[in-house]
């Protein structure tokens, strides 16, 4: 094993951004990652699984230590696909670095966060034997459809009596430099998915057809109409968003029997998916009674909100990264989901990672002089953490 891999953070992004791991084919880099970690000490097992109608996942489980406190680095090393390959002005699997910046698929969303804090760990461990226990939570299934990845590995691991303390996620957080914020929170994720049927007719006989367009609409708007909060102590005022309204009718002078809708609703803690969800059956009950017709609704919780309350832990996050950038991070609960909604059912949980701008982008990419940042501030966080900072 190359000792750059175990000590340079930018040379083993660079390496696992060279291993290409489309979601959810991440065999190969959890391969690399398990070599390395393995080579430092850690005991890995991988940890697969599927279900039927998705893809079968691999993950990785890494720890060093038996005893508590036990803390935890989560994150994935599966990415998205690079889209149109012409339009890169670098390989995207290459991990070349140009005037001090590492691109390629995963550079920002997160091979080099992973990197960050695998070798974060070993400069730790090298130092001597830490008064707990360390792990490293690798999952090939964050960018697919999250059913096979981190909630199994966690539940998995509980059976088997791992517990974990506390964890750290090195999604992209920051926002215009590094550090500038960390996520103690996100808000919930509800979908759905909504048909009103009436009766198919010729629109020059409305009499003989029910139209359901008027009645989709009409829901709809009456869940716009709503201000659903102005938003908590934590977290940013409730948004919901319709996202698709289909019919499926390519004639012009054909009433349709049925009309959907899809939208999406990002919460925070004044509601939860069972309330949304009385909320729009009650005004879709009340449309339909007053137009006639029938309704039906699905509805998917793709995470509910979480917080992690400030605190000692988020605070040894916190002072850690402003000791080594200077900067007093924002603690945000903004933006999507994560991983972190299944991990924090486990242990406490916080993000922190490098500025997002370019994740999922074209020439995804990363600053090297960042990437060696965030490893010093893993690296602080441990040596405070086992230190008695929390």
């Amino acid at each position: 094993m190359p000792a750059a891999l175990t000590q340079d953070p930018v040379t083993l992004a660079q390496a696992l951004i060279r291993v290409p791991s489309v979601t959810p084919d991440t065999g190969p880099a959890l391969d690399l990652l398990q070599r390395v970690l393995e080579g430092a000490g850690f005991a890995c097992s991988r940890l697969p699984f599927s279900a039927p109608g998705t893809p079968d996942v691999d993950n990785l489980y890494a720890r060093i230590g038996t005893e508590a406190p036990h803390f935890c680095f989560a994150g994935h090393l599966d990415v998205v696909p690079v889209g149109e390959r012409a339009a890169w002005s670098v390989d995207p699997f290459g991990g070349e670095i140009v005037n001090g910046v590492l691109y390629g698929r995963g550079a920002n969303d997160m091979k080099s966060a992973v990197a960050a804090f695998a070798v974060a760990a070993i400069r730790v461990l090298r130092e001597g034997p830490v008064k707990g226990s360390i792990s490293l939570l690798i999952t090939g299934d964050e960018e697919g459809p999250s059913i096979n990845g981190t909630q199994k590995m966690l539940k998995a691991l509980a059976e088997r009596g791992e517990r974990l303390s506390h964890c750290l996620v090195g999604e992209p957080t920051s926002v215009a430099r590094l550090g500038d914020m960390i996520k103690i929170g996100r808000r919930g994720s509800f979908t759905g998915r909504l048909c009103v049927t009436g009766a198919q007719g010729h629109v020059a006989y409305p009499q003989r057809a029910d139209n359901p367009i008027p009645k989709l609409i009409a829901i709809l708007s009456r869940l716009l109409e709503r201000k659903l909060d102005e938003g908590t102590a934590h977290f940013q005022p409730s948004n919901l968003e319709i996202t698709s309204i289909d019919v499926g009718n390519p004639a012009t002078n054909v009433i349709p029997a049925s009309a959907r809708a899809v939208f999406n609703i990002r919460h925070n803690d004044r509601h939860s998916a069972a309330s949304l969800k009385a909320w729009i059956e009650e005004e879709c009950q009340k449309v339909i009674a007053e137009r006639g017709g029938a309704f039906s609704l699905k509805t998917e919780a793709g995470g509910e909100v979480f917080l992690t309350p400030p605190g000692a832990f988020t605070q040894l996050i916190a002072d850690c990264t402003r000791a080594l950038t200077g900067i007093a991070p924002e603690l945000s609960t903004s933006g999507g989901t994560s991983d972190a909604r299944f991990i924090k059912d486990y242990c406490p949980v916080a993000e922190l990672g490098l500025p997002g701008g370019t994740m999922h982008k074209v020439d995804e990419q990363a600053r090297v002089s960042d990437i060696l940042m965030l490893c010093d501030i893993y690296t602080l966080i441990l040596r405070r953490y086992f230190g008695g900072g929390v």
